[in-house]
């Protein structure tokens, strides 16, 4: 603390010396007081416009420095409920889609995927609504799955980073939503159609946001960490035949 208090000083008594060595100079050459005053003067007049335009300058660059560090810790908690959470629950939510091979094709992401690529499946996800039917799937498993990651979920929902991925906020309370419906019902079995029904709208709706927040997230490691991205595609939980060995 003291070196750099003493370090600003030495600057400051280094950066008025050499003004007054400047202005002398001016003064040696001008020969005239009055020309280094009225020189003095305007420069003078500037220095709020100097000051202004530096200080927001560097706001700007410090800005966008701190908004780079949320998101690429933001990416990283993310990739954390990935691994742990939202991987599975494709995997394992992809047996309510009714047109399940269409989904499949679309999200058939291969190494070579350009950005547009990506663009125009997310594109296609936003335009249209996921055929998803409760009754297709195992919602016991559902339930004893997402039971299992409630704690883990509710420290995600804990992080003030989620502030800043407004997408990504909506996912865990849809997910979290899901598991409280599930989680209200003593059973299973023998639930009416129209509470089916219901629970078909809370999986869709859950769904939907962990298909396109997922995509997001695959471009994000193309772009930024390729050999996660590698095995990520390897992995691609719409592919049954998904392995992460190299042949």
């Amino acid at each position: 603390m003291k070196f750099s208090i003493l370090r600003s000083r030495t600057i400051a008594l280094f950066m008025l010396t050499a003004s007054v060595i400047l202005y002398w100079l001016d003064y040696q050459v001008a020969g005239k007081s009055g020309e280094v005053i009225v020189g003095f003067l305007g420069n003078l007049a500037f220095l709020p416009i100097y000051v202004l335009f530096v200080t927001l300058m560097i706001e700007r660059v410090i800005k966008e420095r701190e908004r780079s560090a949320i998101r690429q810790k933001l990416n990283m908690v993310i990739g954390v409920f990935f691994s742990e959470v939202g991987t599975e629950l494709i995997r394992d939510g992809f047996g309510f889609v009714q047109d399940a091979d269409e989904l499949r094709g679309q999200l058939a992401i291969t190494p070579q995927w350009t950005d547009q690529q990506f663009r125009d499946l997310l594109a296609y996800l936003k335009s249209r609504r996921f055929n998803i039917d409760s009754r297709k799937g195992c919602l016991v498993e559902l339930k004893g799955f997402l039971t299992e990651k409630r704690q883990f979920m509710l420290g995600l929902l804990e992080n003030p980073n989620l502030l800043e991925h407004d997408e990504f906020s909506d996912l865990l309370w849809a997910v979290f939503h899901l598991l409280e419906e599930l989680a209200s019902r003593r059973s299973m079995e023998g639930l009416p159609p129209t509470d089916l029904d219901h629970l078909s709208g809370d999986i869709s709706r859950a769904y939907e946001l962990l298909i396109r927040e997922w995509v997001v997230y695959m471009q994000h490691l193309k772009n930024d960490y390729p050999y996660l991205f590698s095995l990520a595609v390897r992995m691609n939980p719409m592919n049954p035949e998904a392995h992460a060995e190299i042949y």
